[in-house]
């Protein structure tokens, strides 16, 4: 028996986005994770009992570690995050490798969504100056036309090739060549609070940054929703991270 074709997308089967989707859905992470594990140091087998106190009462502790950059005891919590984002974005989060793993949805295993990056109104569009001390400035109302039908128009064609190397009976592994970075792809990711801060020091802007940042928007975007997330998980220990110049320690 043959194989059955794989109907090719129209145009108007795509769908373009200019957001990024982050959910918290699994974390065992808390500022008590912080106490009793530097405690060990000093009380062993006592620091147990960090768990069933207060951690407001040793937010000093809390700060103490991280303006000192005593790092390790910010490591025993753990957070997964589901995030659907353009393929590009994910190429940089993967830079980050210590402490942090990564399951992504697979193109030789599924059949990729038509789902596409298009920058809104929002987005700067225009770099200026030289390489290392540069800006990014709003385009004219031209420049946001050009982009968003030039990247429009280059998604139907990349995403009707693919079809049509499916419908081919091509391997979808070969066949996905044709797509571009800015399609969506989507991700669990698990991290803990030490490599989470250390993520948000370079992939975030904040006026509180010891160390200035010049993270791309989109993946800043990612960055900020994560950290809305963390910073409710563990209010003490975000609380400090800011206080001391938003460094990893």
């Amino acid at each position: 028996m043959g194989r059955t074709p794989t109907p090719v997308t129209t145009p108007e089967s795509l769908t373009f986005r200019s957001d990024v989707t982050v959910e918290l859905v699994k974390s065992s992470a808390s500022d008590a994770d912080v106490l009793f594990a530097a405690r060990v140091s000093t009380a062993g087998e006592q620091s147990l009992d960090e768990l069933k106190k207060d951690p407001e009462r040793s937010k000093g502790l809390i700060n103490f570690l991280m303006r000192d950059r005593h790092g390790s005891p910010f490591e025993h919590n753990s957070m997964t995050f589901f995030i659907s984002a353009p393929i590009f974005v994910f190429r940089e989060f993967m830079r980050h490798r210590v402490g942090w793993s990564y399951n992504e949805e697979s193109g030789r295993y599924r059949e990729l969504q038509p789902v596409f990056y298009v920058p809104d109104e929002s987005r700067k569009l225009v770099q200026q100056g030289r390489p290392g001390k540069y800006e990014f400035v709003q385009g004219t109302p031209a420049q946001q036309e050009a982009v968003t039908s030039a990247l429009q128009e280059s998604y139907e064609q990349s995403y009707t090739a693919y079809q049509k190397l499916l419908a081919e009976g091509v391997a979808r592994e070969v066949a996905r060549a044709a797509l571009p970075v800015g399609l969506y792809s989507s991700m669990y990711a698990t991290c803990n609070a030490r490599s989470l801060m250390h993520f948000l020091g370079l992939r975030t802007q904040h006026e509180l940054a010891k160390v200035p940042s010049f993270p791309q928007r989109e993946i800043e975007m990612v960055g900020e929703k994560m950290e809305a997330e963390w910073a409710k998980l563990m209010p003490l220990t975000y609380a400090a991270f800011n206080a001391n110049g938003r460094v990893a320690p």
